[in-house]
């Protein structure tokens, strides 16, 4: 109950009247008149009604002392049995706050990630977030159940707006240790064939393990280098970027028995690969109009050293002019076919006749050349279909069709066959999606025997026109027809002959994006994306091994011809792994030195401080025998000034809600005039003796 006064009239009125009032009252006991006391009480019951005193009774009713329990549901408590641990812990402590009058719990799923390429531990920041709506004075204390590896503490280890306990119960054991693979330094591009560097690190978290921490280095699938290693020194890997393009370097470290988690064991890092120059040799075989458009497009690429010879004197060519008024260059067989031969990344052949000028040996050399890696592209005239054709060289070991002596020359469409369709070289070309193709005629091709190779391209009555083939480790591409000049001339609207020839000129050399057979993957957020690049008309579904080592399937759907693509949203950060039809590769969703895989051992020293500024404690759940034990709950009012080393404090709140309020008014009513009346009456009685 509290007393409250409303005047009935203004402040400094009912002020002046009640100084009047007083000086009154003292000059009058002052000078001893009669009846003073009288007219004093009087007096002053006047002012009292004047300033209309209320006696004030509010009915209050107890808030509840709000205790947070965060569990930790980040990525690092699904090992072992944490996430049972915590599961346990949090029952119980709902079940023993449950049974103090005056408590009410509020459970947070604190410290996921939430979808952060660079996955962490945000407990406290979680904490904040839900208890934006609690007054401080009405938080009791805040009880984290988490492993301690928390990444977003209080730099000052005081938690903002909470000014109550902050207590720790650590999840996992005491004797734990785990091992783990970190990169220091990694190249993001570097050149094809070139050595590259890569420092790492591998860290024994816990106590010392007595293992071997030898490192081992795979490109694409591929192992390439073993280091041993001492932990917590840093080592460097060296390797061989062995295409263009994205090279997936796995680093990973042997498992320990016993370890925490596998899941920092090994980890990837994508590098670009870079050809620092790309070695061609254009032969050709006489002056042609088409000649001029494949030189162009190689001249063009920046990357592409180009050697070119044309063959304009042949060796029956005698005409009796003496060799030094000759202004000719001499074609450098030896050097280039025999010497240098395996410096170059593609050779072709541009209307190339067997005229003497190449020994025959030379042909079984380059055919040698291209069954050990190389590439040889045949661009075909009707010097193919004649008797001094290259086809009944040594070559012809090689080459995946063979001419029958005959020129189809009549008007045709190039068309894409069906495989063609398909084909990474020739799929999607501008122009090819109506029928007729939207692009210029041809007006002959060399006829040929069935292929064995993979025809992409048909002309006259579908007879094959673009050949592509694989020799051993080698590729062989034939274009049997010399007229795709008319489309560099944009004869009828002409082609798209640039990316029809650079396809094939990068598809012999070996370019990633256009192999026939393709699995790829990309991370995208929380979500991977794959891709199988594929001739097939169906492929099988792709397995997904997680970094937890959980096995799913996915169905790959056919976007477009060739490309079967799934989108697959991930719950966890870290290494996946992706198998189809025996094609595999990796990804990494996240960061891949995230701070939620750095330490996965449970710690109870890094909240210790903050534990300690707020009165808190820090205690581990495991009771040894595969249980959880937690420590006794203690309830004090007011301020905590001390902590409890085995008990956790929980501060209760004195806050209340007003529930109603009764207002009894002194001098109102009956009561009021009853004293008025009285005080006033007092004096005339006086006044009358």
């Amino acid at each position: 109950m509290t007393l409250m006064f409303e005047p009935f009239l203004p402040v400094w009125l009912v002020a002046t009247i009640g100084v009047s009032a007083a000086l009154l009252a003292a000059f009058g006991l002052y000078r001893r008149q009669r009846g003073m006391i009288l007219r004093t009480l009087a007096l002053a019951a006047l002012t009292l009604a004047l300033v209309n005193p209320i006696l004030v009774d509010e009915q209050r009713e107890p808030l509840p002392t709000i205790v947070a329990i965060a569990a930790d549901r980040s990525q690092s408590q699904d090992v072992g049995e944490r996430k049972a641990q915590t599961d346990k812990a949090v029952a119980d402590l709902r079940a023993a706050l449950g049974r103090f009058s005056g408590i009410e719990t509020r459970v947070i799923d604190a410290g996921s990630d939430d979808g952060s390429e660079t996955p962490s531990t945000r407990l406290f920041g979680n904490i904040a977030s839900a208890l934006e709506d609690v007054p401080p004075s009405r938080l009791g204390g805040v009880i984290a159940v988490t492993d301690g590896q928390v990444h977003d503490l209080p730099a000052d280890d005081r938690l903002a707006g909470v000014n109550a306990p902050v207590h720790g119960l650590i999840t996992g054991k005491a004797d734990e240790y785990d091992r783990r693979i970190q990169v220091i330094k990694a190249p993001r591009f570097g050149l094809v064939n070139q050595e590259q560097e890569m420092i790492l690190r591998v860290i024994d978290d816990g106590r010392a393990i007595d293992q071997p921490a030898d490192i081992t280095v795979s490109v694409n699938g591929e192992v390439v280098n073993r280091i041993p290693a001492v932990p917590g020194q840093d080592r460097t890997a060296r390797f061989k970027l062995d295409r263009a393009g994205g090279n997936i370097v796995e680093v990973a470290v042997a498992e320990v028995p016993g370890e925490v988690t596998p899941i920092n064991n090994r980890l990837v890092q994508t590098i670009d690969g870079i050809r620092e120059n790309l070695r061609v040799l254009l032969v050709s075989g006489e002056p042609h109009a088409g000649e001029r458009a494949w030189r162009n497009l190689l001249k063009s690429d920046a990357s592409v050293d180009l050697v070119h010879f044309t063959i304009l004197r042949p060796p029956e060519k005698q005409d009796g002019t003496p060799i030094n008024e000759l202004s000719l260059i001499a074609f450098p067989t030896r050097e280039l076919f025999v010497e240098k031969i395996s410096e170059f990344d593609l050779i072709i052949f541009d209307r190339y006749q067997h005229r003497g000028v190449l020994p025959i040996l030379y042909y079984d050399n380059i055919a040698q050349y291209v069954r050990q890696g190389g590439a040889i592209l045949l661009v075909s005239g009707p010097e193919h279909a004649g008797s001094e054709s290259i086809a009944y060289t040594p070559l012809a070991d090689i080459l995946p069709t063979a001419p029958t002596g005959q020129m189809l020359e009549k008007p045709f469409f190039p068309r894409l066959s069906d495989l063609g369709k398909r084909h990474p070289v020739t799929r999607g070309l501008e122009g090819s999606a109506i029928e007729p193709p939207r692009w210029g005629r041809w007006f002959r091709a060399v006829n040929v025997t069935p292929p064995d190779g993979e025809v992409v391209m048909s002309g006259a009555d579908g007879s094959p026109l673009l050949v592509l083939s694989h020799v051993d480790q080698g590729r062989v591409a034939m274009l049997l027809s010399d007229q795709g000049w008319l489309w560099a001339r944009g004869f009828e609207g002409g082609g798209p002959h640039v990316d029809l020839y650079r396809r094939i000129a990068h598809w012999l050399m070996k370019e990633p994006s256009l192999e026939e057979e393709r699995l790829t993957a990309r991370s995208l957020g929380r979500e991977i994306e794959i891709t199988r690049q594929s001739l097939k008309k169906t492929v099988d579904k792709a397995v997904v091994i997680g970094p937890d080592g959980a096995r799913q399937e996915t169905v790959l759907t056919e976007d477009e011809p060739g490309l079967f693509r799934a989108t697959l949203r991930t719950a966890k950060n870290g290494l996946y792994e992706i198998d189809n039809s025996g094609l595999k590769t990796l990804v990494h969703v996240g960061a891949v030195d995230a701070p939620e895989f750095r330490e996965m051992i449970s710690t109870t020293e890094k909240l210790a401080p903050l534990a300690a500024a707020s009165k808190g404690i820090v205690k581990r759940l495991d009771d040894g025998a595969d249980g959880v034990t937690l420590p006794q709950i203690l309830t004090v009012r007011g301020d905590v000034r001390i902590s409890d080393p085995d008990r956790m404090v929980i501060r209760m709140t004195d806050e209340t809600v007003l529930k109603g309020v009764t207002s009894i008014p002194l001098f109102a009513g009956f009561l009021g005039l009853g004293l008025l009346a009285l005080a006033l009456g007092s004096t005339w009685w006086r006044e009358g003796r």
